[in-house]
């Protein structure tokens, strides 16, 4: 069958949360870590890949190089009808990019002149109004996303946003164009397009918005956006109803080795340790251990082995208020700290996986990233979603499973519950 849709994730949490959304609206979908080459095995009878990259915040041209070589992969290898760049719900980046320079990229790559940026997700209070991004009816830039760590959102403006990021102009598709259907929706983005605009920002309030988008770009050949795109998309093509879902598999409830490793500084991260503490085992990473300690990892490790084997998973965390995070960065330094810490969770996970651990819940893109990529995990299949945008994942070739969420995704349960699912 013809893959009907190629999906490039700037990061692990955000190709697990699209693949999620249309899984449960109808797709098959496959899932790859990192960049693909001649010896990924060519994934049959899908209606879409996901290549999951570590392209958020890298330098530019790394994230040119790698989104460009799965695009290619993408359309010459398995012939996807149409791309999609996948960028956080949040627009996660800076003024110098990366969305836009990859964005350009792909434009100049598949010789196209007009694209759609969609980041609202409804669902999860991601709402896009007069080209500006909202977060559960706060402005992006005063809902806690301006003090995030690597990439500080200070405008909630989109057309200003990707117009500092890219050397093409922005123009708006704005609600009442949207509610007017599909016909009203490529009628603007022509306009637009004749008057040398090549980014659509794309207004939406709702999940029903989106599928108005998705059936005005189903002839595009590249759209960007979030996964709420992604969902509209499936159901488009599905012809399923939004509000349809489909039951995953989850864990099986015998032989399972949890651990918990919270990386991200999320606002509601924070909530969400803050409640687990109450109840289970836990321990705050100390970076200047981190950085100084190469034996770290396994005082950790073995922290988490003497916790007990029944009740609540224990959680080793890195999750900190905006305070306390900026004094981190200034004692130790913005990268070093990062890095030190992101380090120690890819040790952590190979290690805890060496002596039987098998369930791995984790918070933060980051972190995900660097726990999956130490466990050299190639390909994942989407299970039951614990909440939207947050699946549960399983390797293809052995039997570890994965809830990679995303930092401001989940409710301050999410810890307890993610767990709840498979001790049923």
């Amino acid at each position: 069958m013809t893959v009907k849709l190629g999906v490039i994730a700037d990061d692990f949490t955000g190709a697990t949360d699209i693949s999620s959304f249309m899984v449960q609206n109808g797709w098959r979908v496959i899932q790859l870590l990192g960049v693909p080459d001649e010896n990924t095995p060519i994934p049959y009878d899908v209606d879409a890949v996901v290549i999951s990259l570590k392209s958020r915040s890298c330098s530019v041209g790394e994230a040119i190089e790698k989104s460009l070589k799965s695009c290619r992969w993408l359309r010459n290898k398995i012939g996807c009808q149409q791309l999609f760049f996948k960028y956080c719900s949040t627009f996660d980046s800076t003024s110098k990019g990366n969305i836009g320079p990859v964005m350009d990229a792909l434009m100049d790559e598949l010789q196209t002149d007009i694209s759609l940026i969609c980041p609202a997700l409804p669902v999860n209070g991601r709402t896009v109004v007069h080209g500006h991004l909202f977060i559960n009816g706060q402005l992006l830039n005063e809902s806690g996303m301006q003090h995030h760590p690597v990439t500080p959102m200070k405008d909630a403006n989109l057309l200003r946003l990707i117009e500092q990021q890219s050397k093409r102009l922005a123009g708006l598709v704005n609600l009442d164009c949207v509610r007017q259907g599909k016909q009203a929706i490529r009628y603007q983005l022509n306009l637009l397009q004749q008057n040398g605009i090549s980014y659509a920002v794309m207004d939406a309030m709702m999940m029903e918005d989106l599928l108005s988008i998705a059936q005005a770009a189903s002839n595009m050949l590249l759209v960007t956006g979030g996964s709420g795109l992604g969902a509209a998309l499936a159901r488009h093509n599905a012809e399923k109803s939004l509000a349809e879902s489909i039951i995953g598999d989850t864990p099986p409830t015998n032989s399972r080795r949890t651990i918990i490793l919270s990386g991200s500084c999320s606002v509601m991260t924070n909530k969400q340790v803050i409640e687990y503490k109450k109840t289970a085992p836990v321990m705050e990473l100390n970076v200047e251990e981190c950085i100084n300690n190469g034996g770290y990892a396994n005082f950790l490790v073995e922290w988490a082995i003497q916790q007990s084997t029944v009740g609540l998973a224990p959680m080793l965390y890195a999750t900190q208020q905006p305070e306390m995070l900026n004094l981190i960065q200034q004692q130790y330094g913005k990268i070093k700290a990062s890095n030190a810490v992101e380090q120690v969770f890819a040790e952590l996970a190979k290690k805890l996986r060496q002596q039987g651990f098998n369930t791995f819940i984790v918070a933060g893109g980051e972190t995900s990233a660097q726990v999956v990529q130490s466990l050299e995990i190639s390909q994942f299949i989407i299970g039951a979603s614990i909440t939207p945008g947050v699946p549960w994942v399983h390797s293809l070739h052995d039997d570890c499973w994965f809830a990679l969420k995303s930092g401001n995704f989940g409710d301050d349960n999410f810890f307890r519950h993610a767990q709840e699912i498979f001790r049923k």
